[in-house]
């Protein structure tokens, strides 16, 4: 008897395939899974840092990882840096400043900074300001690259190349050949057109056309004497000869000599207003000596002396003159002053003929009258 299929069969056949039926088989695991899913290990996972990090709204310095993760600098550089950039304009960051806020020492410290010179994140140079004083400016770069508009000086950049030269010969233009010319055939010729002004491709070259500064103004004497005058252009050109770098020129010498004057009156001799201009100097190449000098003549005038009455005259006793009998003051006695100026043998005359008749007139008289033959 033919017979269809039975009921199981008939139900395995129309049953879905994700059904537990004895008829599907089960997916077996495959034995290369780590292979086919590399980000899955089979040993522990190991952990690196992990930020807890909080959004800085006030007091706060962004900071860059060119900077912070800078292969070339040490540790102490990349800390100098970071301090350098959080300081507010016009603080103090040299190296004595430095070295009193952190435990590194002043050689750490300056190591440090010369790091972060040769990589462009530090300036410095050394300038005279308005009082001949030599200080310091600091420049800090956040982003040398940047600012500067150059890489840094580890990576330089390599030297245009020359354009290779044509291998072909130049070619001439025929001789017969009529030459363009631009002109008007009434006005005449045009003139060529005015080339722009170069610009300066650096802004040093503005630097160096600009005028130099003023010297410091000297004090002024009371009263500027010729021979003072005199005596202060030989006391400042013959400093050149205690030290060749104080060398002065004429408009130079000019300025500062009512400065020297002005220490003369104080009493102080030639040799010592040398002494103090010259005493000390830097053993650095002197800029403007004569910036120099004047910042000394302010700086160092001594003061006034002090006042002294003139000492009075010597008062001497009452002596009677020996030619006309007056009393004159005198150390000594003798001829009072006018019979010291009048001729020899002149005294007895003019004595005798004098209208206002005194003790010696009178005794010249009597002396004449007892000459005998007299009247």
């Amino acid at each position: 008897m033919g017979e269809g299929l039975t009921t199981r069969k008939q139900r395995a056949l129309c049953s879905p395939m994700g059904t537990s039926e004895i008829s599907a088989r089960t997916a077996s695991p495959s034995r290369n899974r780590a292979e086919n899913h590399p980000q899955e290990h089979t040993h522990p996972r190991s952990y690196g840092v992990v930020h807890d990090n909080v959004p800085h709204t006030t007091r706060f310095v962004v900071v860059g990882n060119h900077l912070a993760q800078h292969a070339q600098l040490s540790l102490v550089a990349i800390g100098l840096s970071v301090h350098i950039q959080s300081l507010p304009p016009g603080e103090q960051a040299d190296i004595k400043t430095l070295a009193s806020k952190f435990p590194e020492g002043t050689t750490r410290i300056a190591a440090g900074l010369r790091e972060l010179e040769a990589y462009g994140y530090l300036r410095r140079t050394r300038e005279r300001d308005e009082r001949g004083q030599m200080v310091t400016h600091t420049v800090s770069c956040n982003h040398p690259t940047r600012i500067r508009g150059k890489a840094p000086a580890t990576r330089p950049k390599p030297p245009p190349r020359r354009p290779a030269p044509d291998p072909r010969p130049p070619t001439r233009r025929p001789e017969t050949e009529p030459k363009p010319s631009a002109h008007h055939p009434e006005t005449g010729p045009t003139p060529p057109p005015p080339r722009p002004a170069a610009k300066p491709k650096h802004p040093s070259h503005q630097a160096e056309a600009r005028p130099p500064r003023a010297l410091p103004a000297v004090p002024q004497p009371a009263y500027p004497a010729p021979d003072l005058l005199v005596t202060a252009l030989d006391i400042l050109v013959g400093l050149r000869r205690e030290d060749p770098r104080l060398y002065l020129s004429a408009t130079d010498a000019e300025h500062l000599a009512p400065g020297v004057v002005a220490w003369l009156e104080r009493e102080l001799t030639p040799d010592a207003v040398r002494r103090v201009l010259t005493f000390g100097l830097p053993t650095e190449p002197l800029r403007r000596p004569a910036a120099l000098l004047a910042h000394r003549l302010n700086a160092q005038l001594p003061p006034l002396p002090p006042f002294r009455p003139p000492e009075p005259a010597a008062r001497h006793p009452l002596q009677n003159c020996d030619t006309c009998d007056r009393a004159y003051r005198g150390s000594e006695p003798g001829d009072c002053g006018g019979c010291r100026t009048r001729e020899p043998g002149a005294g007895a005359r003019s004595v005798v003929g004098h209208p206002g008749t005194d003790r010696g007139g009178m005794r010249d008289r009597a002396e004449l009258l007892r000459t005998p033959g007299a009247g």
